[in-house]
């Protein structure tokens, strides 16, 4: 059962102004630059100011913003955030037409957008450009994300209140705007194919050599999931650079007028299957409200709870006979499974299990800070590295300070970090794992969580990459200034972004080399990439707006991001290469207005869907008195708006305080949102069931039940036994195995590890010849052809 949608905001039956969103996307290899268009228009009788607030990727450096009245362009100008402000409302105040964008101070994956004294009957147009560095992931896709739903994010107690709980919300379906999308691809290495979540026209090759391709958005797009485009070129994990020269207008001795470089390295080594024994993992887990819908909006979906779950069994058997572990799930308070981290054995495991298999989303609001404040107040455990894994649909307000404390700590552990489901911040999933040396994934629509998270539990448990270096080989009077940190850990299949200034005076035809060296066990590593300095100028300063971003998101996550010295160097490098910051805000106004406006505009907020917490809202046939409305319990006096000023305009605002809303949320009824299963009922999938019969030490008991897993009956399992073993523990464990080959490859990435310490256990117990022969007859008995190799032979 899911819990309602929170605190939602109902917007009065007054018309919409923002009548359309336009997208217009190229990718050149890995880096989108997008072009969004928002096209509004006034129906009422009243001059209007409209606010629109829109989720971002963290990662997206926002470097113009424009509008156009009556034929008329605007450009805005960068300035520093309260300065942008005032300009705002003193020319709202004289009646002028003005425009603002703007990121929100407590998260940078939020941006808000006001249109002020929008006449009646009069159209604008409001276009803001980003580009941004896009993603591989593990099957090679490059993957580019528009993301279209913004949840509202939890803000604890003597916390400034979250924007998102501002923002109106309708039923899927009623969004009163359109989204068109049109995305253009270039690779030199070829395309292969795009696909998408959702539904896109077929792919159109716009040369012939299949280097270019455009697709376009259906129509009718919802908004109740993000867009999402997986585009796989032909040839992707090859190191690269791309250089861009300055920009010839800029000031000297500037970011923006020396040239830039985005180094692109896939480091790789000698694959092993050594893994450590030791380590300290803890697995933080959100019991929040929201992690009761479905991981997609698809009516079946399974609960992002349940995935969780099953994910954390998979986990548990996974982990390695030494290291220690604990749970901890987190909503408005927090539980420890275990009062501290304990050793990793058959008792602890089994106990743990038992625990997850009762866990609910049953914990409120979502309060990730005193949690993690708790688990960093408890020492490390000598030779056994801290490893921090945190599963949560990201919708928490104070992510700065989130952030902020990760950091502080990160001296002593590395964060993996996973956003579930649409619309999970991205800025606090990338910052705490960017924070503490870890890696992030986010799992969206129809993808699997365990393959995601099980990598990651394979990066951490694998020998340590030490001694990581960048070697610049540069000419005479040249010298590289890093715009972002080198990596502070490498893993296997993970691509390493860095990006350099280079100043001095560069002749024609000389060329740099930057090696990234590493030191992998006992063998030291050297990836090189040679480039020409002399470039042409590009067409769009690409490179030098994402090291811009680079360099402002290191600043503005540093330890000294309050000092008065920090805060200026972010404001200048900002202002100077056009790219937002936290402390920066672009605002336009149209000083030519005929008719100055009179009187306030009235605020409109433009709605966003009602996803339950990520789930459609069940639109209900009628209202009854006591609120419930869009399937969404609230009471009467939540229901209706009051107007408040802000500046020279009107601004609505709910009656009712954070805190009574959190009461009167907390106690309604409740509806079902996806279907759930127990980690140890007979309805889970066969997998999953065998999975759940291993043994910590790696091993399966021969017994009626994984002998139903393997459809056969427990006599035909001990009369194939070959060697009539002493312990029949070994051959159920190699026919285990086997059927995980044989029916099972596909999910290799979720019981990759524990099958590893399986053939583990049964090599400590077998000798080679004998082994050869059970893996034969194991063959035999479950029809199948699994090669000895994959037991090491």
């Amino acid at each position: 059962m899911a819990p309602f949608c929170g605190l939602i905001i109902v917007c009065s039956r007054q018309p919409v102004p923002l009548r359309g969103i336009s997208v217009e996307v190229q990718v050149k290899g890995f880096v989108a630059d997008v072009c969004a268009t928002l096209k509004y228009k006034n129906t009422e009788e009243k001059p209007i100011e409209a606010v629109f607030v829109f989720p971002l990727d963290q990662d997206s450096a926002v470097y113009s913003f424009e509008a156009t009245v009556e034929g008329k362009k605007i450009v805005a100008d960068l300035q520093e955030r309260e300065q942008a402000n005032k300009t705002y409302d003193e020319a709202i105040s004289k009646g002028q037409q003005a425009f603002l964008l703007q990121e929100d101070k407590s998260s940078g994956d939020i941006f808000s957008c006001s249109v002020g004294n929008l006449p009646p009957g009069q159209e604008a147009e409001v276009k803001l450009s980003f580009v941004q560095e896009l993603p591989l992931e593990s099957d090679g896709a490059v993957r580019f994300v528009l993301p279209a739903v913004l949840n509202p994010r939890y803000t604890p107690k003597d916390h400034e209140e979250s924007i998102t709980a501002q923002v109106p919300r309708v039923p899927i379906g009623q969004i009163p705007y359109t989204l068109d999308l049109t995305a253009h691809f270039y690779s030199a290495y070829g395309i292969s194919k795009i696909q998408s979540n959702c539904d896109i026209s077929p792919i159109e090759y716009t040369d012939s050599d299949k280097t270019a391709a455009k697709v376009s958005l259906g129509q009718g797009h919802k908004f109740e999931r993000d867009v999402e485009l997986l585009a796989y070129y032909t040839d992707v994990n090859k190191p690269s650079v791309t250089a861009e020269a300055g920009l010839p207008d800029a000031k000297t001795d500037t970011l923006m007028a020396d040239p830039a470089v985005m180094l692109n390295f896939y480091p790789s080594f000698p694959a092993t299957q050594e893994q450590s024994n030791c380590g300290e993992f803890l697995f933080l887990l959100d019991r929040s409200g929201s992690m009761e819908c479905g991981m997609n909006s698809e009516p079946n979906a399974p609960q992002r709870i349940e995935s969780a779950k099953e994910t954390l069994v998979l986990l548990l058997k996974s982990l390695p006979l030494g290291c220690y572990f604990n749970i901890i799930g987190f909503g408005s308070h927090f539980e420890f499974f275990f009062p501290e981290t304990i050793e990793y054995t058959q008792e602890t495991m089994d106990e743990a299990v038992k625990k997850v298999n009762q866990i609910e989303a049953n914990m409120g609001g979502t309060e990730i800070l005193q949690p993690l404040m708790k688990i960093y107040k408890t020492a490390v455990r000598p030779d056994h590295p801290r490893q921090l894994f945190v599963f949560t649909d990201g919708e928490v307000g104070n992510t700065k300070q989130v952030i902020e404390e990760v950091q502080r700590n990160a001296h002593n552990h590395r964060c993996f970090a996973f956003g579930i489901g649409e619309g999970a911040s991205t800025s606090l999933i990338k910052g705490i794992s960017r924070a503490a040396g870890g890696t992030c994934e986010f799992i969206t629509g129809k993808e699997r969580m365990q393959p995601k998270v099980l990598k990651a539990l394979k990066n951490s448990l694998q020998p340590t990459v030490k001694q990581i270096s960048l070697k610049w080989t540069l000419p005479s009077g040249v010298e590289s200034v890093l715009l972002s940190k080198p990596p502070s850990n490498i893993f296997q299949g993970h691509r390493a972004i860095v990006y350099a200034q280079l100043k001095g005076k560069i002749s024609e035809g000389e060329e740099g080399e930057v090696s990234l060296e590493y030191k992998f066990k006992d063998e030291m590593f050297r990836n090189s990439l040679k480039f020409p300095l002399k470039v042409e100028k590009a067409e769009r300063p690409t490179i030098h707006r994402l090291g811009a971003k680079a360099q402002i998101s290191e600043l503005e996550s540093g330890t000294n991001s309050e000092s008065e010295e920090v805060k200026k160097r972010i404001i200048e490098s900002s202002i100077q290469s056009g790219v937002i910051s936290s402390l920066t805000a672009f605002v336009a106004v149209n000083k030519e207005t005929k008719t100055p406006v009179q009187g306030p505009p009235v605020r409109r907020d433009i709605p966003t869907p009602g996803l339950m917490y990520g789930a459609p809202m069940a639109c209900t046939m009628s209202m009854p008195a006591s609120g419930f409305m869009f399937g969404c319990y609230m009471s009467a006096d939540m229901a209706m708006p009051e107007m408040a000023h802000r500046g020279g305009g009107l601004r609505l605002q709910s009656k009712v305080s954070n805190k009574k809303a959190r009461e009167r949320l907390l106690a309604a009824p409740k509806f079902h949102s996806g279907p759930k299963f127990s980690v140890q009922a007979n309805e889970a999938p066969a997998l999953f069931r065998l999975i759940s019969l291993q043994k910590a030490d790696g091993s399966w008991t021969l017994n009626s039940e994984l002998a139903s897993i393997l459809g056969l009956s427990l006599k035909e399992m001990r009369n194939n036994d070959p060697k009539q073993s002493p312990d029949p523990a070994v051959w159920a464990t190699l026919l285990a195995v086997i059927w995980l080959h044989a029916h099972c490859l596909d999910q290799r990435d979720e019981w990759e590890l524990l099958e590893h310490k399986a053939v583990s256990w049964i090599k400590s117990r077998a000798g080679s010849s004998s082994l050869r022969d059970s893996i034969k007859a194991g063959n035999d008995l479950l029809k199948s052809a699994v090669d000895p190799e994959e037991f090491g032979l």
